[in-house]
């Protein structure tokens, strides 16, 4: 096989759940730092590569692959059978549901929370919009939280790619003290996904910045 390269860097969301998949399928793989304080990524080269000029991009032999899940997916296809993606239709279906979930919906929300705390000076930030930015996400994972009640996973009883899509975002809710106590089931799998080297290894121990 050849070798799996990321180009990426390791505090980005979007590389962090690459990563968890890698670790978690045991794949080798080189990783270069891209993006954010390390540029690189509006460079003639590597938008030859990835024409939106965003981070993740993955490298395997000859298929250059973008878009975060669909580098997820592409990486447990490669191995072949695996629980992060269950082969049987309605399972791998329950599984690429919360996928788009996170894509269409979650994803919005809390990027402009990110946005308005993390990536705005402490001093120019607007406690009103902060407020209500943590209230819009909240809104949405009152759905996890609903879901966490029945299961001990997303998309049921061991970790899929429907876990590793939001994991990284959970770690940020409780880092980042927007929780306020009201998701008991959210707060019971995050330290379940704690527990698992990868996660700790390429979410928790990763500085948000």
């Amino acid at each position: 096989m050849s070798e799996i390269k990321v180009l990426g860097r390791l505090t980005s969301g979007n590389v962090m759940k690459v990563m968890w998949t890698l670790a978690e399928l045991d794949l080798p793989f080189v990783r270069e730092d891209v993006g954010g304080k390390h540029g690189g990524n509006t460079t003639s080269e590597y938008l030859a590569l990835n024409p939106n000029g965003l981070i993740p991009t993955l490298v395997d032999g000859g298929l250059v692959l973008w878009e975060s899940n669909t580098i997820c997916r592409y990486l447990c296809n490669r191995v072949g059978s695996t629980r992060l993606y269950p082969e049987a239709p309605a399972a791998r279906a329950l599984v690429e549901r919360w996928m788009d979930w996170q894509l269409s919906t979650l994803s919005s929300r809390t990027t402009k929370y990110w946005m308005l705390t993390v990536r705005t000076p402490p001093e120019k930030r607007d406690a009103q919009a902060i407020a209500a930015a943590r209230q819009q996400v909240a809104d949405k994972l009152g759905l996890l939280e609903r879901v966490l009640g029945t299961a001990p996973y997303v998309a049921g009883a061991h970790v899929t790619l429907a876990d590793i899509v939001f994991g990284f975002w959970a770690h940020r809710w409780f880092a980042l003290g927007a929780d306020q106590g009201e998701f008991k089931n959210l707060r019971a799998w995050y330290e379940r996904l704690k527990a698992r080297p990868a996660y700790d290894k390429y979410v928790v121990q990763i500085p948000i910045e």
